[in-house]
C-alpha cells in the first residue's frame, strides 16, 4: 500500500512552486521525479569514491567498480535475466535501441523484412528506417484501431519467412495503451525473428520477467524510473549479443590491440566503451531499490486508483476527448478539448501550476492517424494525488472559458 504523505516527503520538488502556486507534475511519461535518496547516492559518489573503473588497483577505483557491477547485478535480479553480464549500461533507451539497429546491419540482407508498430516512439522508428536504407531490408507496419490498440490480426498477416525483427513498445508513451507483447514475441519466434521491445514507458509502472516473456534484447531509460538522466539499460540474450558487432571502439571494450589486429572483450563490456556514466549507474541502481521497496504491485494499485479517478473526472468536461481508449493501459490520458489546440491549454495551465506535455510526444504517425497536431498528455505517477486531479480539472475548466 502506498503511504502517499510519506512517498511524496521522499521528492523535494514536490515542494516547489511554480507561478507561485504549488507545482502539479503530470508529466512523468516523458521523466520522472526523483527521491532524495538517488539524489544524495550521486552527490556521495563525487563527494566520496570519485574514479574510473574497472582499471585501477587503488583503493577508489576498486570502490567505484565494486558499486558500478552491483548495479548491474541488481537489474539482473530486477528483470530476471540468466546472466548479469546480459545487461549493457547505456545512455538511455534511444541509445539502446541504436546499438541493435547498427549491429544488425551486418546481419541483414535486400529484401529482409522488419515489423514495427503504428504506436512507436520516433525513437523505435527512425533507426530502422536508417537500417532498412543500409540494407535494403523493407519496413513493414503493424496498423492500429481507433482505440489504439494494435491490429493483432494483421500482425499475423505480416509476418513471414522473410520476417527477421520485430520492434513493439511494451507500452505507448502517447496514449497509455499495454501491447500483448508475450503474444507478439511467441509469434514472432515461431518463424525465427527476433524482436526488441521498448520498455521505456512500462518499467515505471510494471515489473517484467525478461525469461518470461523470452523477449531476445528489451531496453529502458533511469530517468523514466526515478534515476538520473542519460543512463539506460539494453537487455540482449547472450547469443544475440555475441552475434552483434561492437557499436563504438575505444577503451574497455578490447581484449587486445595491436596495429595489425584487434580483439573484442567478452560481454558486458564489448559494448561499453570509454568512460561510463558511473555515478548515474549507482544512482539507476539506487533508484530501482526505491521503487522495488514500494513494490510494483503497490505502485500499479494506486496508479490505476488514480486513472479511474482522473479519467472519470475529465469527462466531465464538455467537448473533452480521450485518445487511448484501451481496457489495457498504464495511467496516461491523453485528450484535446473541442477544436482549442494543445498548447494553448499547455500554456494556460503552466500559469496555474500544472506541468503536462502538449505535442505529438515524439508519436507523429498516431497524431496522423487521427488527423490531429498532438494532443494534452496527462501522465500520472506513485507520487500523485487525487487533490491534484482535481486541480487539474480545475484548471482546464478555466482554460477552456478563456479559450471559447
Amino acid at each position: 500500500m502506498i503511504d502517499i504523505k510519506k512517498v511524496r516527503a521522499d521528492f523535494p520538488i514536490l515542494n516547489e512552486t511554480i507561478n507561485g502556486k504549488p507545482l502539479v507534475y503530470l508529466d512523468n511519461a516523458a521523466t520522472s521525479q526523483k527521491p532524495q535518496v538517488v539524489i544524495d547516492s550521486i552527490v556521495t559518489y563525487y563527494s566520496t569514491f570519485n574514479s574510473n573503473i574497472h582499471r585501477g588497483v587503488h583503493t577508489l577505483s576498486q570502490k567505484a567498480t565494486t558499486a558500478y557491477e552491483e548495479a548491474r547485478i541488481k537489474f539482473q535480479q530486477h528483470f530476471n535475466t540468466k546472466k548479469a553480464y546480459e545487461i549493457i549500461f547505456t545512455a538511455g533507451t534511444t541509445h539502446s535501441i541504436n546499438i541493435v539497429a547498427t549491429g544488425f546491419t551486418s546481419l541483414l540482407k535486400k529484401g529482409d523484412e522488419i515489423i514495427v508498430s503504428a504506436l512507436e516512439h520516433h525513437s523505435n522508428i527512425v533507426p530502422w528506417q536508417m537500417l532498412c536504407e543500409r540494407t535494403g531490408a523493407i519496413l513493414k507496419v503493424i496498423p492500429m484501431t481507433n482505440e489504439g490498440e494494435l491490429q493483432m490480426d494483421v500482425y499475423d498477416k505480416l509476418l513471414s519467412n522473410k520476417t527477421k525483427l520485430v520492434f513493439v513498445n511494451h507500452v505507448s508513451n502517447a496514449l497509455g495503451t499495454i501491447n500483448p507483447v508475450k503474444e507478439i514475441i511467441d509469434k514472432a519466434h515461431k518463424i525465427g525473428a527476433a524482436v526488441l521491445i521498448d520498455g521505456a514507458q512500462s518499467c515505471p509502472h510494471i515489473k517484467p520477467d525478461l525469461q518470461e516473456l523470452d523477449v531476445d534484447f528489451y531496453v529502458a531509460s533511469a530517468h523514466k524510473l526515478c534515476g538520473p538522466t542519460g543512463v539506460g539499460i539494453l537487455y540482449g540474450k547472450e547469443e544475440w549479443l555475441n552475434k552483434l558487432p561492437p557499436y563504438q571502439g575505444g577503451g574497455e571494450m578490447i581484449k587486445k590491440v595491436t596495429f595489425e589486429k584487434t580483439t573484442y572483450a567478452d560481454l558486458p563490456h564489448k559494448f561499453e566503451a570509454g568512460t561510463p556514466n558511473i555515478a548515474g549507474v549507482i544512482a539507476f541502481g539506487v533508484a530501482i531499490d526505491y521503487l522495488n521497496n514500494l513494490g510494483f504491485d503497490n505502485i500499479a494499485t494506486y496508479e490505476e486508483n488514480l486513472l479511474v479517478y482522473a479519467t472519470k473526472k475529465l469527462l466531465e468536461i464538455e467537448d473533452l476527448r480521450i485518445y487511448g481508449t484501451s481496457k489495457n493501459k498504464t495511467a496516461v490520458i491523453s485528450f484535446n478539448i473541442g477544436k482549442i489546440h494543445p498548447f494553448d491549454i499547455g500554456s494556460i495551465i503552466d500559469k496555474l501550476g500544472i506541468a503536462v506535455r502538449t505535442g505529438h510526444h515524439c508519436a507523429q504517425p498516431i497524431m496522423d492517424f487521427y488527423n490531429i497536431p498532438g494532443t494534452i498528455r496527462a501522465s500520472f505517477s506513485f507520487y500523485n494525488t487525487f487533490e491534484e486531479i482535481d486541480l487539474l480539472y480545475e484548471a482546464l475548466i478555466k482554460a477552456k472559458m478563456m479559450l471559447s
